[in-house]
């Protein structure tokens, strides 16, 4: 399965590293940046997702999570800003090494990025 689509509603977003183009090492030292197949850069942001809970509940440990964006999502994303990912997908995957040790996971993209209405939230 790919581009699974899901909803992150639930979930305050906060910028841990502000977006910037994705880049490649094409030779130790080089890098690139990174492309789709029509040649359009991607981005990256870092972003620090906790369950939203209601006045009174605690909230479960959140986690930092890095999301590919397929279009620039300009200025106004600062490290501490409230996001909203636009059009949310994962990507599962799985990497063997050949030496018996496989790496798996989910690999989070967006179409982009918009501030988020924050009211009254702490």
């Amino acid at each position: 399965m790919r581009d699974v689509p899901v909803i992150l509603s639930g979930y305050k977003l906060t910028v841990v590293e502000p977006p910037c183009p994705k880049m490649k090492e094409v030779a130790p030292g080089s890098f690139e940046p990174v492309t789709d197949r029509q040649g359009v850069a991607q981005f990256v942001v870092s972003v620090f997702a906790k369950l939203r809970v209601q006045a009174g509940e605690r909230a479960p440990k959140g986690e930092e999570i890095k999301v590919t964006l397929l279009a620039d999502p300009g200025e106004g994303f600062p490290e501490d800003s409230r996001v909203e990912l636009i059009d949310p997908q994962i990507n599962p995957y799985q990497i063997d090494n050949g030496a018996g040790r496989v790496t798996s996971g989910i690999a989070f993209k967006a179409m982009g990025l918009k501030s988020a209405h924050v009211r009254g939230e702490k």
